[in-house]
Formats: structure tokens, sequence, C-alpha cells
């Protein structure tokens, strides 16, 4: 996987990543295919660069997650992952990960004796579980609702 920074910015970093995606919020032409950007060298010389507007926007997320103080790392979506690295992003133990993937529960492959996750099955999974966490508090509060057990 590509990590795109794996430290927590300064605050200095912090600041000016706000301020440069509040800037390039305000220019981005969403209904643009590509747009135009300057970029100066060290030389003082202007260089012109169209850049996907997908790609801009992506920026402005990055730019805007620095700017509240939080590391960030670039996964593409087809990247495949580690055990290790699907139970951290599940935030589970990976004997438990192991258990989900022998059950069939997250789909993976193997690769010589290396099991691999696709990130995009690992995020699927992770929002199948954030949503039945969702359903189940859902239920939750209509039981104390109906019990009397909740806010009135």
């Amino acid at each position: 996987m590509t990590q795109l920074q794996n430290k927590l910015p300064s605050l200095q970093e912090a600041e000016l990543a706000r301020l440069c995606s509040r800037e390039l919020s305000a220019v981005l032409e969403t209904r643009a295919e590509s747009q135009q950007v300057s970029l100066t060298d060290k030389r003082g010389q202007i260089h012109n660069v169209s850049i996907p507007v997908s790609a801009l926007r992506m920026l402005v997320d990055v730019l805007t997650e620095l700017g509240e103080g939080n590391a960030v790392r670039l996964v593409p979506v087809g990247a495949e992952m580690t055990t290790q690295e699907v139970a951290d992003l599940l935030n589970i133990s990976r004997p438990t990960l192991i258990r989900l993937l022998d059950n069939g529960e997250l789909p993976y492959h193997r690769t010589g004796n290396r099991r691999k996750i696709r990130y995009v099955d690992a995020l699927t999974y992770r929002n199948k579980l954030v949503n039945q966490r969702h359903d189940a508090l859902d239920e939750l509060g209509a039981l104390d609702q109906e019990l009397g057990l909740g806010y009135e």
C-alpha cells in the first residue's frame, strides 16, 4: 500500500493544510473534467499543469484531514492488504480476522502461504459492521422507549 504520510502533521502543517483546503475548495470547478493549476518551482519558474478535477477533490479531502490534525494514508481501491492491515482497519485482533476468513465472512485469496484481502472487500465488510451496529442501537433505543426507560 502507498503511504502518503505516516505521522501526524505539526500545528504549522495543519494550519497550512486548512488554509490550502479552503483556498482550493473556493476555486475548484466541479463541473469540469480537468482544471489548470500553476506551480512555481524553486527557481521561480511557473509551470501550468492540467489536473483531473477528481484528483483535486481528493487533494481537498487530504488537506482537510491534515488540517484537522489527522495522518493520511492513500490506498488504491484495488490494493491488497495483509491480514494485520485488515485487522487494524476493522479494529479487531488478527486471530479474530482469521476466523472471519476461515468462516467465509470476508473474501480473500492466497499468495504463497499468505492471505491477501482486497481493500474494497475490507471496506465493504467494515461498512456492513457499522450498519449492523447502527441497527442494533436503533433497536435498543426503540426498546428503551417502549419500556419507558428512555428520555422524554
